[in-house]
């Protein structure tokens, strides 16, 4: 796999030398035409899709998703449940693909790792004082460094939105290069913009390139608490970001949307954009995520659907 940090020798490497010059090269990306992004958003989600492609989308956005639980309530046994879920979304068909992760905080990490065991079902936690992020740096690494110890495969983190909005682009990459540095080699670093907090795209395209730089494995729109959370239009945005930055260093980044994607029809737009916009190499969980704890059960009654001609209903699915 492409790696996520430039070497030493590429033309990039020295854009964030120094806070001036990193919030030169950000300031300087090209501004983002709203109409035209949010037109272009809209078009690809008119797309038709026949239903031997919608079957294929269905199970690929089955092994897309991180199923997530991120609540105060969460106890062993919710846990133990959803991992269970992840590795047999479907206890009736052995042929449902199993989840990508499941996505929980770092305390239950030990719990999900033991639930998926020997699945290939990756466990994520949400790290770094999620979703606020406000807490020293000091007790954001411990927290990552924690989570990764129990057998974190993949860190959740979240940028210091602050910070951003009020230009300190250099604390922010530094940020994300120490929780890089605190993942180690065992796991891949998810970057949380929180994008409903943003204000406008040009922030979300600086913000991608800004993660992107700093070496995250994947960039994601949101925690899924706050109003706004993905959008077609910010998610195409991030889209953009990680093809024209594979064209630029060859190296390629995920993109996860969370939040708000709660239908399969929802799913199957968001793999249009991928499609269209980033191109087949991004088609895989390796690369593509959904975070999401209601879309898997959408998923599976429409998969249901396809096979049987019929609706099976709610409770077809278990209640997460």
């Amino acid at each position: 796999m492409p790696s996520s940090a430039l070497t030493a020798a590429h033309p990039l490497k020295d854009v964030a030398a120094s806070d001036s010059a990193l919030r030169r090269f950000l300031h300087g990306l090209p501004g983002v035409d709203t109409v035209g992004l949010e037109g272009r958003a809209a078009s690809l989600g008119t797309r038709s899709i026949k239903t031997t492609a919608k079957a294929y989308a269905i199970d690929l956005a089955i092994s897309m998703v991180d199923l997530t639980t991120l609540e105060g309530a969460d106890t062993p046994g919710k846990v133990r449940a959803l991992g269970a879920k992840a590795v047999r979304p479907d206890p009736t068909d052995r042929t449902t693909p199993t989840t990508a992760a499941v996505c929980v905080y770092p305390d239950m990490v030990a719990v999900a790792k033991e639930a998926v065991a020997g699945s290939g079902v990756k466990v994520a936690s949400v790290a770094t004082a999620f979703p606020a992020g406000r807490a020293p740096l000091t007790v954001k690494l411990a927290d990552v460094r924690e989570a990764v110890a129990a057998g974190a495969d993949e860190i959740d983190m979240v940028i210091d939105r602050g910070a951003f909005l009020s230009g300190r682009y250099l604390k922010v990459y530094d940020e994300i290069i120490a929780v890089k540095e605190a993942c180690g080699t065992s796991a891949r670093l998810k970057v949380i913009f929180e994008t409903g907090e943003l204000s406008t795209y040009d922030n979300i395209r600086r913000a991608s390139w800004l993660g992107m730089l700093a070496g995250a494995d994947f960039i994601k729109t949101s925690t899924g608490k706050v109003a706004v959370n993905a959008t077609p239009a910010n998610t195409l945005l991030m889209l953009e970001a990680v093809r024209d930055f594979r064209a630029q260093t060859g190296i390629q980044v995920g993109v996860k949307p969370a939040g708000g994607i709660r239908t399969s029809k929802d799913a199957i737009k968001f793999l249009v954009l991928v499609n269209e916009t980033a191109g087949e190499d991004w088609l895989d969980n390796h690369w593509f995520r959904f975070g999401a704890s209601s879309l898997l059960n959408d998923l599976l009654m429409q998969r249901q659907k396809l096979a049987t001609g019929r609706y099976s209903g709610p409770d077809y699915v278990t209640v997460d």
